[in-house]
């Protein structure tokens, strides 16, 4: 199967969720497709539609137009989000690499990065040998905590939850910024009894945001998404702190949020670093 290059690689986001996310800028090792195809990924709504999304082939960035981009940026670049618009670690990666010589690449170059992942990848040994404790951040996303109803329900193709779990606490044993990502927070995937026992200082927790695309791919009962914005439906305010009260079994909560009016809610009553949703480790990398 021929091999695509993926140009666009690097992105500064602007608008509603530039204008909220700290970390607006993502450098993607893989583009234009995620082999995980999550039912509902708003990146896979956003391009499908324009015959942009080809999960069974990604394009792959070229490493050396990465080393390039890398070089240039200032020694005081915020935190660089590897995994925006596809998962740097998605199964690809294993063939690529692209994702591990841009980690060795950032670190030659001290710039700091954030990895949002639903791949268990990112904490095998190969990978725990170069992530530099000084400059990485690392979001694994957690969408269920049930193994056998994840296979059956099949609405995306990444690693099972346990092995997510094991990955997250494997690093926070370790020492590094890790967090738990529970994006999105589908409340009826999720026992609250695995959830608050997993053995890690941050959950992160970002709502489900929909919009017609999704609803056509992904099933789940969507009543109570009645709050409209940027042409995605929301749940109510209320609605999120009930969920929100059910975990208990962190250190710290944060929520990252895309309604503007909940987005001030958490940002001022709520999140433990307001000027951070991501509530990234600040003695080492901002």
């Amino acid at each position: 199967m021929e091999v695509k290059e993926f140009k666009s690689f690097f992105k500064t986001v602007g608008g509603n969720e530039g204008n909220k996310c700290h970390y607006p800028t993502r450098l993607d090792t893989y583009g234009c497709g995620c082999q995980h195809n999550c039912d509902y990924c708003y990146a896979k709504s956003l391009l499908d539609f324009r015959k942009m999304w080809h999960p069974e082939n990604p394009a792959v960035a070229d490493i050396n137009k990465i080393r390039r981009k890398i070089a240039k940026l200032p020694k005081d670049t915020p935190p660089i989000r590897l995994g925006g618009m596809t998962d740097c670690f998605q199964p690809i990666e294993k063939t690529h690499r692209v994702t591990y010589e841009t980690i060795k690449c950032l670190n030659e170059n001290k710039i700091p990065y954030l990895i949002v992942t639903k791949s268990a990848m990112v904490a095998d040994d190969e990978y725990i040998n170069i992530l530099d404790k000084n400059l990485a951040h690392i979001q694994i996303t957690v969408t269920n905590t049930n193994d056998e109803q994840y296979r059956k329900l099949n609405y995306e193709k990444a690693s099972l939850p346990s092995e997510r779990i094991k990955a997250i606490e494997k690093l926070q044993k370790l020492g590094f910024d890790v967090q738990l990502r529970l994006s999105p927070f589908i409340p009826e995937f999720i026992d609250y009894n695995i959830l608050n026992n997993v053995q890690c200082d941050k959950i992160l927790v970002e709502f489900l945001r929909v919009n017609s695309w999704i609803k056509k791919w992904f099933d789940i009962d969507y009543s109570d998404y009645t709050l409209k914005q940027s042409n995605y439906n929301h749940l109510p305010l209320e609605k999120k702190k009930e969920y929100l009260s059910k975990i208990t079994g962190f250190k710290e909560i944060t929520v990252c949020e895309d309604y503007t009016e909940h987005y001030e809610y958490w940002k001022n009553n709520f999140n433990v670093n307001p000027d951070d949703c991501c509530n990234l480790r600040q003695d080492i990398s901002i």
